[in-house]
């Protein structure tokens, strides 16, 4: 295990070096900031970021894939927009101030996801918590009494009949339109497809959209190895189903794969079986074996859509999420190189600035953030799925708080790996960096499950001395030994309530760590003083990729 680690913090030569530059134009933001419209303010959360890539690598058959991948993918911005807010043309002609309007479209809808989701526009008030998933008047009390036979399907919607009761729509005859034009799209690419791995998924996760029938399509995902380019598609998170956890959205990735990173990369995923032994829980907690066929690939992302691109933008990703595929086959995860450096140095280190103390900021790397950010999709695999009292599978168990409380999990026991491999001397890098990375991922609000998670992490750590924060200059010092303590109580905890099902004990948990107190709101407020933003949008498309 210690050589393990030992080659991960000296075999990564990135492009960031550890004394990255530092912004010298916070006043001068900060002024700007304060002549701003409302309008300009919301706008002002976002920076742009180009998403480009080398191609000159791929063949013209190859070429012609990426184009109609990102064809496809904009069908699937349609598709989300019908889940998030119903009716697009309708919603958005209602609109006239071309700036509410932009920012309407970053976020799919008229509430703010980087602010709890509080409306932006005047008219619209709280959002449902099941979005478009469910009838908006429909309560949790009349769900659980009706006579549904698949309340838990991950893909359907649940709607109302002209007397009122409920009945659900199977995605793939709602999308049908639309799910044909991406497999003929798909069914394209497989006849182009140069790799056969590559050309078998093409094929089957066309005929998934057409039946809601994923998990073929997720296994010959697991199969391909040594494809160049990759495409996630279809209805995959249920982060926007925050009644339940239920319904899952549809989102799209076109990427190309860095097949020299990959290759990097691939070693760590193997010492899963071993790193879920060492879990410091009870045997019961740590059961279940990992999947073998896990991987580790590196990717610049070219385009995003759909749920994947409404607010805070994702830099790795873990999947498949069918826990028989996880458990039976493993997992791919994804990191997404170029997103990873535009937040790092647009947003991580503009931060550390302002929050972190001056001894401690030479501790932030790009090296540790793409460490911390890789060790967080690999322990997704850790732990359990199904609950060891009989309750089911963890996500059924623990319903809206299930996201929140696995995305916890992961950022802990990502740093347990990184523990495990005794690296004293780079431990400060790996920790002072994460801790700098919970102010990046709390601006995301509590509607996000990566921003309750911050903040359920953030109020413990606080609670356990885990850092001080300087009243008079504001920056935040580790203590590197209750940050240990605190990192790995925490996670036990976190482990055991998935493991029990417990949704009582997450709820309060939530209830009493989720939330944003004064102190650190007061911190926050000064960084949108300061102009830096709370995340990136995405130039993207055919043109910026010159196809």
């Amino acid at each position: 295990m210690n050589k393990l680690f030992f080659l991960l913090a000296f075999s990564f030569v990135i492009v960031g070096c550890k004394d990255a530059a530092k912004s010298d134009n916070n006043a001068t933001a900060a002024s700007t900031r304060e002549a701003m419209s409302p309008e300009d303010a919301l706008l002002a959360k976002y920076i742009p970021f180009r998403l480009e890539a080398d191609l000159s690598h791929l063949s013209d058959n190859q070429k012609q894939i990426v184009s109609k991948l990102i064809d496809a993918a904009k069908i699937v911005d349609g598709m989300f927009w019908y889940e998030a807010v119903g009716d697009k043309e309708e919603f958005l002609g209602k609109i006239t101030d071309p700036k509410l309007k932009k920012f309407a479209m970053i976020n799919y809808g008229p509430w703010d996801r980087l602010n709890g989701n509080k409306p932006f526009i005047e008219g619209y008030g709280e959002k449902p918590a099941g979005a478009n998933f469910y009838p908006a008047d429909m309560t949790k009390e009349e769900f659980e009494a009706s006579d549904l036979t698949d309340k838990k399907n991950l893909y359907s919607f649940v709607v109302r009949n002209d007397a009122g009761k409920l009945y659900s729509i199977p995605y793939h005859r709602h999308f049908e339109k639309e799910n044909g034009q991406i497999a003929k799209l798909l069914d394209e690419c497989a006849e182009l497809a140069e790799d056969r791995g590559f050309k078998n998924y093409l094929q089957r996760r066309s005929r998934a959209l057409i039946s809601d029938f994923y998990q073929a399509s997720d296994l010959a995902w697991l199969d391909m190895k040594n494809n160049m380019i990759d495409v996630v598609i279809g209805p995959i998170e249920s982060y926007e189903d925050q009644l339940y956890g239920y319904r899952t959205a549809h989102e799209a990735y076109v990427l190309i794969k860095d097949m020299e990173w990959s290759k990097r990369l691939a070693k760590y995923a193997a010492f899963l079986p071993e790193l879920q032994e060492g879990l410091p829980v009870p045997a019961a907690y740590k059961s279940e074996k990992p999947g073998r066929d896990t991987e580790l690939n590196a990717y610049d992302v070219v385009y995003y859509s759909g749920d994947c691109n409404a607010g805070s933008k994702t830099i790795a990703i873990n999947l498949p999420n069918d826990e028989t595929v996880q458990l039976s086959k493993g997992t791919r995860r994804l990191q997404l190189k170029n997103a990873m450096r535009a937040k790092f140095d647009k947003i991580l280190l503009p931060i550390s600035e302002q929050l972190i103390d001056p001894a401690q900021r030479k501790h932030i790397t790009f090296d540790a953030f793409f460490s911390n950010t890789m060790f967080h999709e690999v322990s997704h695999g850790l732990g359990i799925k199904n609950t060891i009292n009989g309750k089911g599978l963890v996500r059924e168990a623990l319903k809206e708080h299930a996201s929140a409380l696995e995305e916890g999990k992961a950022d802990l026991l990502g740093l347990y790996m990184i523990k495990k491999g005794e690296l004293t001397e780079d431990l400060m890098d790996y920790y002072v960096t994460f801790m700098t990375s919970i102010f990046r991922s709390v601006r995301f609000g509590a509607s996000s499950a990566h921003g309750k998670a911050n903040m359920i992490r953030f109020n413990y750590f606080d609670k356990m001395e885990a850092f001080t924060r300087d009243p008079e200059t504001g920056f935040y010092k580790i203590n590197f030994e209750k940050f240990e303590m605190a990192m790995d109580e925490l996670g036990e905890k976190i482990l055991t309530l998935q493991g029990d099902g417990d949704y009582e004990g997450v709820a309060s948990l939530v209830n009493e760590m989720g939330v944003i107190k004064s102190t650190l709101q007061g911190d926050l407020d000064m960084l949108a003083e300061k102009g830096i933003p709370v995340d990136v949008i995405f130039e993207q498309g055919k043109e910026v990729l010159g196809l």
